[in-house]
């Protein structure tokens, strides 16, 4: 019974999850979403339709998997080792892109603080020095991270929260009506070419069912908070960006740096909007800050089951792989510079269009592995059947993703999995193998 009390109910996971989602991710959003116009609402409901059978898909893998690893560990009902490799690996290149993303948000709000205009290189430079401040600062351990990133996360969630309420008061319809297509595309083209940042708001939505051991009755409550969390959020996201569409002209808006600043700057005045920006550049390092400890440990798990070298397995006493985590800032650093473009926005885009991309591939191993995984757990005849529907939707609705973010996105993320099947045919043996195929004349040896 005292067992049960320590364990959270379905509301409380409902939250949690939702606000497991809403860092850093839709701090760039008006802006990148205000360069295709009102439309790209088209785009939100989508996504929000699509996350939603990938949220139902992930909650039945951690319902029914009996293996460690995450995505790794579902791929590998139905791909083996080498689906449960490609995961780990594709899923660790992923979050090694997306932080660079959220070192060039925490610039680009500075910026805006600051009244201070970088060239290119200089964004570059000062993205760099972001990700080494949380690198270093994560050298204390998984205690210290997790309470700064408890606090600082609220820096996006309440300015988000309070402009999706309250900033309907500053709502102009004809503002909204007029920013709806600017550029004049198609609705297929408007539609695709805002799906792949949508989405991005929504990544991480895979760990929501990584609560199942503290839960009451995971087995109902887990699938319920899973989808509440994910609609939840969903809505948050459509009205938070929507509403500030209608307060912002939308040539400001495609050209901020620092969108939610600037909509705080329309409803109020400039230090509103510059408190708002401060909180937001806050929240940014705090989520880097969680999310280069995170990789870190991603890496470390994978080394551990024997897929990357083990030195990303070396731990401190504070149990911090602070080896893996300066070699994968090294990276991180190579990569900002790799990716500077003529204007910071441009930067940001390219990032998150290939973070998608590589994303995207554990997302499908995964909902492919679904109905092998309740099959295996005996789960029923309906429940497999509708689990594979959803999962069929989710998988279908990131191949559409996938196309959608570009030829570029997705040449460079086509590359970066080759590269990974690679890498596995060098350390295959370790796991395809038996001793006596490995060594077919032992007396040999």
């Amino acid at each position: 019974m005292a067992e049960q009390k320590n364990k959270m109910n379905v509301v409380q996971l409902t939250i949690l999850t939702a606000v497991n989602m809403m860092g850093s991710g839709i701090i760039m959003l008006p802006t990148n979403l205000a360069q295709v116009g009102t439309i790209s609402i088209l785009s939100w409901l989508v996504t929000a339709l699509g996350s939603l059978a990938l949220a139902y898909g992930f909650a039945q893998c951690g319902m029914f998997s009996r293996k460690s690893g995450g995505m790794g560990g579902y791929s590998e009902y139905a791909f083996g080792k080498s689906g449960s490799f490609l995961a780990n690996y594709t899923y660790g290149i992923s979050l090694v892109i997306a932080n660079v993303a959220i070192a060039i948000t925490a610039v680009g709000y500075a910026t805006e603080l600051f009244n201070v205009k970088l060239s290119p290189v200089s964004v570059g430079i000062w993205t760099i020095i972001v990700l080494w401040l949380t690198t270093v600062f994560n050298f204390g351990g998984a205690r210290i991270t997790g309470k700064i990133g408890a606090v600082t996360v609220w820096g996006v969630i309440i300015p988000v929260v309070v402009i999706s309420i309250i900033g309907w008061f500053w709502f102009s319809g004809s503002r909204y009506v007029g920013a709806w297509n600017p550029h004049h595309y198609s609705f297929v083209s408007a539609v695709g070419k805002s799906i792949s940042i949508t989405l991005w708001a929504f990544l991480g939505l895979e760990s929501a069912s990584a609560n199942m051991d503290v839960v009451e009755n995971p087995q109902k409550n887990v699938p319920i908070a899973v989808l509440g969390g994910t609609l939840g959020a969903a809505v948050i996201y459509i009205v938070s960006t929507n509403v500030i569409a209608g307060i912002v002209p939308n040539a400001d808006l495609a050209n901020s740096t620092a969108p939610f600043g600037l909509a705080f700057s329309h409803m109020f005045n400039p230090t509103i909007g510059n408190i708002i920006t401060a909180l937001m550049v806050i929240a940014c390092f705090g989520s880097l800050l969680g999310w280069q400890f995170t990789i870190a440990q991603v890496f470390k798990s994978s080394a551990i089951e024997g897929y990357f070298p083990k030195i990303f397995g070396r731990v401190t006493s504070t149990d911090t792989p602070l080896v893996g985590m300066l070699i994968l800032t090294i990276v991180q650093t190579i990569l900002s510079l790799m990716t500077i473009s003529p204007t910071l926005t441009k930067q940001f885009n390219v990032l998150v269009n290939l973070a998608v991309v590589t994303n995207l591939v554990p997302y499908l191993l995964s909902m492919g592995s679904v109905a092998v995984m309740i099959r295996i757990g005996h789960g029923s005849i309906q429940r497999r059947r509708l689990a594979t529907f959803i999962a069929f939707v989710g998988s279908v609705y990131s191949l559409y993703a996938l196309y959608s973010s570009g030829f570029q996105a997705m040449t460079y993320g086509a590359i970066v999995t080759f590269v990974g099947w690679t890498l596995y045919g060098f350390i295959s043996y370790r796991f395809d193998l038996k001793e006596d195929e490995f060594n077919p004349n032992p007396k040999l040896t």
